[in-house]
This record gives structure tokens, sequence and C-alpha cells, in this order.
């Protein structure tokens, strides 16, 4: 397929694509440049059996060169394509529109969905060079998915710059809301520094909470990159994997995922340890991006679990350590990932968040945009609601 001198080609693994090439059009996304997209962590997803066609999610990579008729072809841009014949491991929920199409007798699997699997992050989906290489690659992923038959395309989480290419290409927007926590301008100077920026109620309660776990005689240890062990790996995934099961849900992600994390990605992972007595009982894994002599970087909530419980551990382990931690290392913000309005107790603010939906069917795709233009109302009205709640003394948020 092809459009004057851009040529798309489709990969079918993320190993098809050369690593240096995919990983330096990320760099060019800038600050919506996240370690989710790196080719590392998605090869990690495909090649550890996490993503796979036998888990539903069939890769299908595009790509997007420029190929003039004399000269070297040069690659403008890339996205992470899978064929999905489920809407699991996504957090943008389509369930009632695949419910809808089965009523109606109209297939809705398999659908084409663009982005890290099992990452509700925000950042760049269409890796491009420029705006002008976004706008044709997300034209061309919607002729591709048109060509292929495919119910629908849905870019999720995506960046500014990807809503704007999508919108070009006549996808619908829809919006939801995530909860991050920001550094102050001038940063704060410790916790408790933070903690005085937050009103009376708040700061009481996060001092009650920390104070339960630490009398339960739990403390806590982080390591970061290779100085995170083997044997802290293989108990932060029995940790992970029984928070899973204790669900009634098996883990998204195998032991060989992390393992490749730790091989390939070591920089880009914090592991925070609950220990009582000299036990470990719980942890805490934190994704990273940025700083190391750039700007301040981001951390990102990700994966916990505990073989004990108690009162108020996970808020300690998923909250105040990484926090704490963030402040200490002149973090930028930290994303608490998706749901969740118990976060802003904990200062996490809200955000909106947007994805990108194309339909072929054109009944069920006057429909939806009908329900999402309500949606968005409803998101506004919502996130209005929230900003009348802020956990800040006025004038400190």
């Amino acid at each position: 397929m092809s459009a004057g001198d851009y040529v798309i080609e489709v990969h079918d693994a993320p190993l098809d694509i050369d690593r240096h090439d995919w990983n330096t059009l990320l760099a060019a996304q800038g600050d919506d440049a996240t370690p989710f997209m790196r080719h590392e962590y998605l090869a990690a997803m495909h090649e550890s059996g996490s993503a796979t066609p036998e888990t539903g999610w069939t890769p299908r990579f595009p790509t997007l060169w420029w190929q003039p008729r004399h000269g070297t072809r040069e690659l403008l841009g890339a996205c992470a394509l899978y064929l999905k014949n489920h809407s699991y491991g996504e957090y943008v929920f389509d369930h009632a529109w695949a419910h809808a199409y089965r009523q109606h007798g109209v297939p809705y699997y398999p659908k084409a969905l663009v982005a890290p699997p099992f990452t509700p992050v925000p950042g760049a989906r269409l890796l491009a060079r420029d705006a002008t290489a976004r706008h044709a690659l997300a034209q061309a992923l919607v002729a591709w998915s048109e060509q292929s038959g495919l119910s629908s395309l849905h870019l999720l989480f995506d960046s500014q710059a990807d809503v704007l290419a999508c919108r070009d290409a006549g996808l619908m927007l829809r919006h939801n809301v995530q909860f991050h926590w920001t550094n102050r301008p001038d940063a704060y100077r410790d916790f408790e520094d933070f903690l005085a920026s937050l009103n009376q109620d708040k700061r009481k309660k996060i001092r009650q909470e920390r104070r339960k776990v630490a009398q339960a005689g739990v403390v806590f240890r982080w390591s970061r990159g290779s100085d995170i062990t083997a044997a802290d790996w293989d108990f932060f995934y029995r940790c992970y994997e029984r928070t899973y099961y204790e669900h009634g849900n098996a883990p998204y992600l195998t032991r060989d995922f992390f393992q490749r994390m730790a091989r390939d990605m070591p920089e880009n992972w914090l592991l925070f340890v609950a220990e009582r007595g000299g036990t470990a009982i719980a942890a805490s894994l934190i994704a990273l991006s940025g700083g190391a002599g750039g700007p301040p970087g981001i951390a990102y909530g990700r994966y916990w679990g505990a073989l004990e419980r108690v009162d108020c551990l996970h808020f300690e382990a998923c909250y105040y350590q990484p926090l704490q931690w963030c402040i200490a290392h002149g973090m930028r913000r930290f994303e608490g990932g998706a749901q969740g309005e118990h976060k802003m107790a904990r200062a996490l603010l809200p955000v909106q968040t947007t994805s990108a939906h194309w339909l072929a069917h054109p009944a069920f795709a006057e429909a939806v945009d009908d329900f999402l233009q309500r949606e968005r109302a409803g998101i506004r009205n919502y996130l209005g609601e929230l900003a009348q709640h802020s956990p800040f003394k006025a004038g400190q948020a």
C-alpha cells in the first residue's frame, strides 16, 4: 500500500523491526516517549509469551517509509498494532460496543489496537519523525484496517500530537480520567514539605495511614536498576502473581517478561520491598523514564502484591514510598495508573486522557459518535466536580 513516495510495510512481530531504528523514532517523540514503547519492552511482551496470538494479541507492526524513485529509503514512522479477539488488558473499555455488535449479529472481533499491551500510560503511539509523517501514518492505519476487513481501529492513551493526527484522519475521540502527582515547580524539599501543602484533613489521614504501617513493624527498602537482585525479582513476582490469583485471574505477565526487563531495561525499574521482622511480605514495582542528566523524570505506578495483610500497606507501598522517593530524587511526576478516585486523597490530581477510535460500520460509527459526544460532556462535568475536592490548601496545587 503506497501513496506517492510513502510506503507502508506491516511486520508480524516487533523483532522484525530494527531495534535501533525503532528506539530512534521513539526518542524523537520527546516528552511523549515512555519506556513502555521501547523496542525491548514490546519484544519482551512477545517473546515472553505475555502478548502473543495465543493470548489474543497478534502483532502487526506497521512502518512508514519515504521511498523516492531515486535514493535510499528512510523510516519515517511506526507503531505497535495488535489484532485483538477480546478487549482485556486495554483499560479503555469497549465491552458495551462489542455487546451491541453481537446483539445485531455483526462481528466486532478481530479489531485493531494501537497501544503497548496491559499498559494504561499516556504517551506517543504514532512514532513519527514529524507531523507530516504522523498524519500519513494515521491515515494509512485507517486505510489498512478497512482493507483488512477489520471492524474497528483503536489508539489508546494518545499523546496530544497523536490526537491531532487521528482527528484529522477522521477518528472519533474519547476522554477518560487518570490521577497523577506533580512535583512543585520549585520542587518539594522532602515528604514533610509536601504534606505541609495539603489541607489538614488529608495531611492527618496520610500520617495516620503511615503510622499504622510503621506500628505493625513494617519497614521498606528500595533498589533500582541492576541493584535489584534476582532474588528480589523472584519475590516480587510471587507477590504480583498472588494478587492476581486472589482476584480470580491469572497474571497477564509471565516471570520471563520480568527477567527480560531485568536484563534489557534495568535502568527503567525501581522496586520497593516491605519487610517485617526481617521477612519480606510485599513489593511494589515502579517504572521510570527521563532523568539521568536530562529533564526531571517521570515515575509510573505499575505492579504490586503482598503475601500478608497489613492495614494501609497498599497505600504505603504504592503511593507514599514512591512519592517520598520521587521527592528525594527530584522527579517531575508520578502517574498512578488507571482509575481510582481514592488517589486524590494521596494528592494525585485528575488528568484527562484521550483515545481515538474508527469504526468501519457506518451506523455503529454514528451511534458511537453520538455516545462519545455525551460521554465527553460527562467527563468535563466530572473533572469540574473533582476540582472542587482538591487535597491541597488554597493556592498550593
